[in-house]
């Protein structure tokens, strides 16, 4: 039987703190030790989660807390900026296991993109070219010494996985992009853009040519395809629905598509493929898995994608890097696994 992994959560307060925890406590092959808070030190998990009343005893605690020597593995849940100082702390503390940090502090190799994109001073330059960019379906396997992994963004996730195939045979193209995103991908933070009485109802575009997933994406595609991306705030709590559109060369059509992203993606366990259609929203949301699917007509090909921002944008693909860097299957607490004695670490 494959040894219990000891897992604690920094700043889990968030949205997204609250799906990782859960995650954790059904997590077959994890046990989850800890979760931090400033703000709710001391308290029950549920005072952050009402929805965890009654299914766990753990209290969050303060950083100082944590017997890190305890620990195969971090994850962070801070705010862009905070992730970074997050992860300075524990390796100055001597912390030597996995750490996966969910905000874009560790995104990329360039110091000089978090001034022009983020709009801060990236506090530890030094640390940047120590991560890895973890997204499973395109860069992993990882290196076996691999312990240090940024999660990508909500946006990012689902842009890449549908440009992906097509910058592997496509080049010096331009894809339009718009995609809608539900109000939790703004955080727990009220704003006045995410007020129920000014998104109710209503599609708002926003940072439109100018998102910060933008170089993001174009990090992972490359530079043979030129996006232009057009994000948009949904009616709705959760989940991220697009289309990306673009001119196909003479000679490409739906059956040579198909075997682009088939060729890509037949084996990932979480992108669902719709072929000749383009996904819904609502079959994503709760779920694991980016979902994609494409039109080809009349030279033009549409390519749609869904997920849920606070699982496959997010907590489950933490939950899906921890696995393949624990050695544990890739599925494990996010799909039905084999039994604990089938799983060799």
């Amino acid at each position: 039987m494959a040894e219990t992994k000891r897992i604690a959560i920094l700043h889990g307060a968030g949205y997204v703190g609250g799906e990782l925890i859960r995650l954790l406590l059904a997590h077959p092959y994890c046990k989850l030790e800890a979760v931090t808070s400033r703000t709710f030190a001391g308290r029950p998990l549920w005072h952050a989660h009402p929805a965890l009343r009654g299914q766990t005893e753990l209290r969050f605690v303060d950083e100082d807390a944590l017997a890190l020597s305890e620990l195969d593995a971090v994850l962070i849940a801070a705010e862009h900026g905070q992730g970074a100082r997050a992860v300075q702390r524990l390796l100055e503390d001597g912390y030597r296991g996995v750490i996966i940090d969910l905000s874009a502090d560790f995104r990329f190799r360039e110091a000089a993109i978090y001034p022009a994109w983020f709009g801060f001073d990236h506090p530890a330059p030094e640390l940047l070219g120590r991560f890895v960019y973890g997204l499973p379906e395109i860069q992993a396997p990882y290196a076996a010494d691999t312990r240090l992994v940024a999660n990508p963004g909500c946006f990012a996730t689902g842009l890449a996985l549908a440009l992906w195939p097509l910058s592997q045979h496509l080049e010096g193209v331009t894809v339009a992009v718009t995609a809608l995103t539900g109000a939790s991908g703004s955080g727990t933070r009220p704003k006045a853009t995410t007020h129920f009485p000014e998104r109710d109802g209503n599609v708002r575009a926003y940072k439109v040519l100018a998102h910060q997933h933008l170089p993001e994406v174009q990090q992972v595609v490359g530079p043979g395809l030129r996006i232009a991306f057009v994000p948009a705030s949904g009616p709705w709590t959760r989940g991220i629905w697009g289309t990306a559109h673009v001119a196909l060369p003479d000679g490409a059509g739906a059956d040579e598509v198909a075997r682009w992203y088939e060729a890509a993606y037949g084996q990932a366990p979480f992108v669902r493929l719709w072929p000749d259609q383009l996904p819904e929203l609502r079959y994503a949301v709760h779920t694991p898995f980016c979902d994609l699917g494409w039109i080809v007509r009349d030279g033009h090909l549409v390519v749609g994608f869904a997920l849920d921002n606070l699982l496959k944008g997010a907590a489950s693909q933490a939950i899906q890097n921890l696995n393949l860097l624990l050695g544990l299957p890739q599925t494990a607490g996010l799909l039905p696994t084999p039994a604990p004695a089938e799983v060799h670490a």
